[in-house]
Formats: C-alpha cells, structure tokens, sequence
C-alpha cells in the first residue's frame, strides 16, 4: 500500500509537476525509512565461521547469501550499508568471520513475505564469549543496547533479537547450571533497556559446545518459559572439521530456520507459546 506521501508523489508525477524520478527516489526513501531491523548477537556461530578454514575465509558466497539492495546492516561506524557476507566483518574483528545466518534468514525471509520490504540487520556477536559477558552492565551488552537504538535513527522498528550463544558456557559445570537464569535476565534487560516489552527473541539451542556439559545448557535453552521466546534447535546440523563450527551449508539452513520461526509466529501473527509451540525443527 502507498504512503500519503508516495501517492501525493504519484499524483504530481501524472501532473507532469515531478519527474517520474523523483517519484521513485521518494518511494524508495519511505520504504529505507520503514525498515524491519533484526540484531543478530551471540557468539561465533552467529558471527559465522563458515567457510572458515586455518583462519581464512574461502570466499564462497551461496546463492542464499547473496546481496539484495532491499536487505542492509548497519557497520561498524553505525552506518546503513547494502548488506554482504561477512556480515560481521568490521564487528567480530579479532576472529576471522566467514557465513552466518544473517544473510539467509533475510533472503529467506524476502522470499517468504515479499511485502515486508527493507530488512536491516544489526551485527553485534563476537566469538568466544560467555553469556555473563552479555550481562546488563558489560562492554558487549552496553554495544548491543547502543548499537540497537542507533539503528532506529533514521527510521524502522526491531522485529525481534536473533541469539546464537552457549558453547563457551559448556566447560565450567557452573556456568552451565545458571544458564537459564542468565539469559531469562538478559531477555528482559533487552526489552526493558529498548523499552519494548514484547521484542521477539529467537534464540538457537546449541549444536556443539567447548565442553562437556552441551546438554545442560541446551536444557536450558529448550526450557526458558518467557513470552516471546523461541528456540530453533540447531542439533545434527554438519559442523567443520573443528567440531565446533557450523559449515556453510548448515548456516544457510539455519537461516532458513530463524526465517520460519519468525514469520510463521510474527508475520503470520500466531502469538509464540511458552510450551509446546516454543520449539522448532524445520
């Protein structure tokens, strides 16, 4: 449907008053206004290591990954740019950052509902962290909150939090045990500190971990009963040779995965479950 604006445009234009142009450059800005944002955060998983190897990156894009001038993220100097793989090149800048999610859960989700126009994506994981250092307070949770608001500058509304973390939590059997507690918390720090109570937060339960208690975590994981939270489960996607990492391929799935958790209970406007419909396995 046309804004008042693009149809005021519209108008003119068939007047002869504006250029066809002109008409068009205003469509455009109204649509680069009305973005649907998306923040991808956790740890390397979501910053993407696919395609990494002996840390270097092999420069293969996937056709799902591909760039579309409808889909951007906001670099490292808070900038909207046209969105491209590594998503999180400039952001995760101590690891060398290969395919994510990031570009197949938007692609995937332009296919899935054409109409949503803009997509604008967030990056803020860095590898290797655990969920404490995500804590209210911490260095990368004050950059998430900062870098969120940042994005709503120039126009859009946050659709949802994407959240990919966990495998550095596996190795103390404490840091497993009060996972749960850890990210109910920092759910709604999230929505609280961005002040919308209601943010969709699509979290993905582990498939590998650094230690020994993977299992815990993905219970808790599995288990959080908070409104709007969703767990895609990421368990027998194929790992790298490291036994840590998603490939390529499992990341483009896993993009996929968000894509229908999210439109299938937000476009679509089914309320998310705290029970049965709280996890997903496409």
């Amino acid at each position: 449907m046309l804004s008042f604006w693009s149809f005021f445009l519209l108008l003119l234009a068939y007047a002869g008053l504006v250029k066809p142009a002109q008409f068009i450059h205003g469509s455009m800005s109204s649509m680069f206004l009305d973005k649907n944002i998306f923040v991808l955060a956790g740890q390397s998983n979501m910053a993407g290591r696919g395609g990494v190897f002996h840390d270097k990156w092999d420069g293969i894009v996937p056709a799902e990954c591909e760039p579309n001038s409808l889909i951007l993220r906001l670099n490292s100097r808070l900038e909207w740019k046209e969105a491209h793989e590594p998503l999180h090149v400039d952001i995760d800048v101590n690891k060398t950052c290969g395919i994510g999610p990031g570009m197949p859960f938007a692609n995937s989700l332009r296919e899935m509902d054409s109409s949503i126009g803009v997509v604008g994506l967030v990056p803020c994981a860095i590898g290797g962290t655990n969920i404490s250092e995500w804590a209210q307070g911490t260095f990368f949770y004050n950059e998430l909150v900062r870098r969120s608001r940042a994005s709503l500058k120039e126009g859009g509304r946050i659709r949802a939090i994407l959240w990919y973390q966990g495998e550095s939590d596996t190795v103390i059997r404490e840091d497993a045990e009060i996972y749960g507690e850890n990210l109910k918390k920092l759910v709604l720090n999230l929505r609280d500190d961005l002040q919308l109570p209601m943010l969709p937060f699509i979290q993905v339960a582990l498939a590998s971990g650094l230690g020994q208690f993977v299992g815990i975590v993905r219970k808790a994981q599995l288990d959080v009963e908070l409104t709007n939270v969703r767990c895609v489960d990421a368990t027998g996607l194929p790992l790298g040779s490291d036994g840590l990492h998603l490939t390529t391929q499992a990341q483009v799935h896993l993009g996929h995965m968000l894509a229908k958790a999210f439109f299938l209970e937000t476009v679509q406007q089914r309320p998310i479950s705290n029970h049965a419909s709280r996890r997903s396995h496409f």
